[in-house]
């Protein structure tokens, strides 16, 4: 059944199933509830659709595990090695709000040599040119039409059509070379954004509404967009194809042509009467080391960001999310304009804990049982949306949206619903016992009933560098899960004035060893799991704080120039050891806690051992245990 439901969703998506069939299968997929298969990126994968995993995907094959690989579906013809896998769209946050698809294969070989030609120039700081390229290429660019990975965009609702993103620097590098030929006047002018959205519309879609693109930004390079691309691969008639208001406004226009205007012209677009129409968007990236950071600018971003993922659970906040983009969009070239002092507010209530929060301000009411350290993890834990055990974080909340006038009724607000304590304190050595006193009994082979595995030399050894490993990995981790249940550390949260510093983590620590082994098994046989301990590193910003009578007020801006954030979240196993003989269980990994090691902790590179270890393979994360330089 699953087969059929992941084959019949792709034979559905063509848009031409009857409302009664589609509405049968949407029944079907509510009826299964399936655990997924893989985790990718962060996010729990499903092969087939089913009522927790809705929103399809897609991802190069060869990032999915290699004994679930061929589960998933291949449903583009012409680019085989992406597959098509089914996520949980309460787990995205912003760092997976959007799909890129790696297509830089499909321009191999096209000749990718463009011409600009035939300039027009709409308004001021607008063009329309055609654009002129080998047949090779254009079928190549024709072709992206009919790969099939077209998914409705989160803001689907405003903007209409459906869209798909994919990378090429192949096609972005021939449109820069195209483009500083046609406008050579563009001082600063570094290449075009090889990331590259396309859009395409029926003619029964809803418009694009009007709006502002959001600049691309890179404090790191000194790179901003100033410029947006249309290319247009379809040609065709509307009212308008594009509007830019206080510019020109295009009702017809022409198979592969390329329209350029300036950032700050406010745009719509409506689809052609007859006729499917498909454009490409990117932008042109300028170097401008002079650009400068506005807070309120970072803030209302933050929002937008946060109000996108809670409109997974409350749709009517779409449109503030939309509303904060263009604000944010229209400030990047002439500074914030004060708005409307009405906006959304979700309270939450997370166990025995409730707080109000708006994506860059969140409020604790003061409470015996809850801490300024418990308050930042919660809000660390929303904002990632970080799973708790296969939950996601946001998924677990009692939410309701509000839509007040300022923020001086949150205090009075909370202090009504004051409760205990969600995230507590953890002692994080009590997942590390120290190993028995060794003996110099040899294997099981050679000792019989007399082999004891918690006292054996080489696999208490083993253990000691599994526990080294593990510990590297929780140890300086700020947050906990096991399974749901979320602990903290209190000495990774330092709170410094207004400021909380959460720590990061350290480096590894070197372990030597030494030793050889006989028949009867071998010493990864006897080490297993005994706990899996979900952690999140956070490389973040401190987080801003000011605390009253009655409360915390923490703030976040988590897209300062200044600062490059990072989020990693895994699950570190926990060694211990079984004095089981592992040739008696039969259905049991025969490396218990070696497989059970999540691949993206493990150190990339070849290491060189301390010691020959006859009865270890080819694995990186013995290389890693037996470093002996760290």
């Amino acid at each position: 059944m699953s087969t059929e439901l992941r084959d019949r969703f792709f034979a559905l998506s063509t848009g031409r199933a009857e409302a009664g069939e589609v509405a049968r299968y949407c029944a079907e997929v509510d009826a299964v509830d399936a655990e997924p298969v893989a985790t990718l990126d962060g996010l729990a994968i499903s092969w087939h659709p089913t009522v927790r995993h809705k929103a399809v995907r897609f991802v190069d094959a060869e990032r999915i595990e290699a004994g679930a690989r061929e589960l998933f579906a291949r449903p583009s013809e012409a680019a085989p090695h992406l597959a098509a896998v089914f996520v949980d769209p309460r787990e995205l946050s912003f760092r997976t709000y959007e799909n890129v698809l790696p297509l830089d294969h499909l321009f191999e070989d096209a000749g990718l040599e463009f011409e600009l030609t035939d300039r027009e120039t709409l308004a001021t700081d607008a063009y329309s040119f055609s654009l002129g390229l080998p047949a090779a290429a254009r079928a190549r660019l024709e072709r992206l039409d009919s790969l099939g990975l077209y998914v409705p965009p989160l803001n689907a609702a405003s903007r209409g059509g459906d869209r798909f993103i994919f990378h090429s620097a192949l096609l972005a590098g021939a449109l820069t070379e195209a483009v500083t030929a046609a406008l050579p006047q563009l001082d600063g002018f570094s290449h075009v954004n090889p990331v590259f959205r396309c859009n395409r519309f029926e003619p029964d879609d809803a418009n694009f509404h009007r709006h502002l693109d959001t600049p691309y930004y890179d404090a790191a390079r000194g790179h901003v967009s100033r410029y947006t691309v249309l290319l247009y691969l379809t040609g065709g008639s509307a009212a308008p194809v594009l509007d830019l208001a206080g510019g020109a406004a295009l009702e017809e226009i022409g198979p592969f042509t390329c329209v350029i205007f300036d950032q700050r012209y406010e745009h719509e677009g409506a689809p052609y009467r007859d006729g499917r129409k498909v454009f490409l968007r990117t932008e042109l990236i300028f170097t401008d080391p002079d650009v400068t950071h506005d807070p309120e600018i970072g803030a209302l971003f933050s929002k937008a960001c946060y109000w996108t993922g809670e409109s997974v659970f409350a749709p009517e906040l779409a449109r503030h999310a939309d509303a904060c983009y263009d604000k944010v969009a229209a400030a990047h070239w002439t500074g914030l304009v004060p708005g409307a002092p009405r906006e959304p507010f979700v309270h939450k209530r997370f166990r025995d804990v409730d707080f109000v929060a708006n994506g860059h301000d969140f409020w604790f009411a003061k409470d015996e049982g809850v801490s300024l350290a418990e308050c930042a993890a919660i809000t660390l834990l929303d904002y990632f949306n970080c799973k708790l055990g296969d939950t996601p974080f946001r998924a677990l909340c009692d939410a309701d949206v509000i839509e007040a006038d300022g923020t001086a009724w949150i205090s009075g607000y909370l202090q009504e619903r004051r409760g205990g304590s969600a995230v507590t304190p953890f002692d994080k050595s009590v997942l590390f016992p120290e190993p028995e006193e060794r003996d110099d009994l040899c294997c099981p082979f050679h000792e019989g009933p007399r082999f004891d595995a918690t006292r054996n030399e080489e696999i208490v050894g083993l253990y000691t560098r599994a526990q080294t490993f593990a510990k590297a990995h929780i140890t300086p981790a700020p947050i906990l899960m096991l399974g749901e249940e979320v602990m903290l550390d209190p000495d990774k949260f330092v709170v410094q004035g207004n400021l909380i510093h959460v720590l990061g983590k350290e480096a590894l620590t070197p372990v030597n060893f030494a030793a050889c082994w006989n028949s009867g098994g071998f010493p990864e046989n006897y080490i297993e799991v005994g706990a899996d301990v979900g952690v999140v590193h956070l490389l973040v910003p401190p987080i801003v704080f000011t605390e009253s009578a009655t409360g915390y007020h923490l703030q976040f801006d988590f897209f300062r120039n200044s600062w490059m954030v990072k989020h990693r979240q895994a699950t570190v196993p926990v060694p211990t050891i079984n004095d089981q003989d592992p040739e008696l269980v039969e259905d049991d990994p025969q490396s218990p806690w070696l497989d059970a090691v999540d691949p993206a902790l493990v150190a990339g590179g070849r290491r060189e051992r301390t010691a020959d270890l006859w009865w270890a393979g080819d694995s990186p994360l013995i290389d890693e245990l037996y470093d002996s330089a760290g």
